[in-house]
């Protein structure tokens, strides 16, 4: 269901107030996650997984249970390696993947919440008190 002009002027605002209260929190939020790519570590993977496969199959062969597993380990691991090197993304600053993670915006010691959620309000009573609204 979209939102009405209303709401979408308030959400607009909401924005700009946030991104004028701690820009760097607001930033880390516009960008989107992307799926980045390390390719050493992609190859390093693949590499694991046929190396996995070679000993499993090896294992296989001799009929030693110990090489067979020691080879699915090594599948396993590539495989996860490969995973990791495809979906990682490394966060720009420790303090702006903390407050991604936790949700919250990282805050120095002099600013409080307070400020912003009081000036949100602030302007919702005037917008109530121009439309003669009670």
């Amino acid at each position: 269901m979209p939102l009405s002009d209303h709401e979408q002027r308030l959400l607009e605002q909401m924005e700009r107030a946030l991104y004028a209260e701690d820009p760097k929190f607001a930033d880390s939020l516009r960008k989107t996650r992307r799926a980045s790519l390390d390719r050493k570590r992609l190859a390093l993977g693949v590499a694991g997984v046929v190396l996995g496969l070679a000993i499993l199959v090896g294992g296989v062969a001799t009929s030693i249970p110990l090489v067979g597993v020691l080879g699915f380990l090594v599948t396993v691991a590539g495989a996860v390696v490969s995973y990791n090197a495809v979906t990682a993304q490394a966060p720009a600053d420790e303090a702006t993947a903390q407050a991604a993670a936790s949700g919250h915006p990282s805050r120095s010691s002099s600013s409080s919440s307070e400020g912003f959620m009081d000036r949100l309000e602030e302007r919702w009573r005037r917008r109530r008190d121009q439309r003669g609204q009670f």
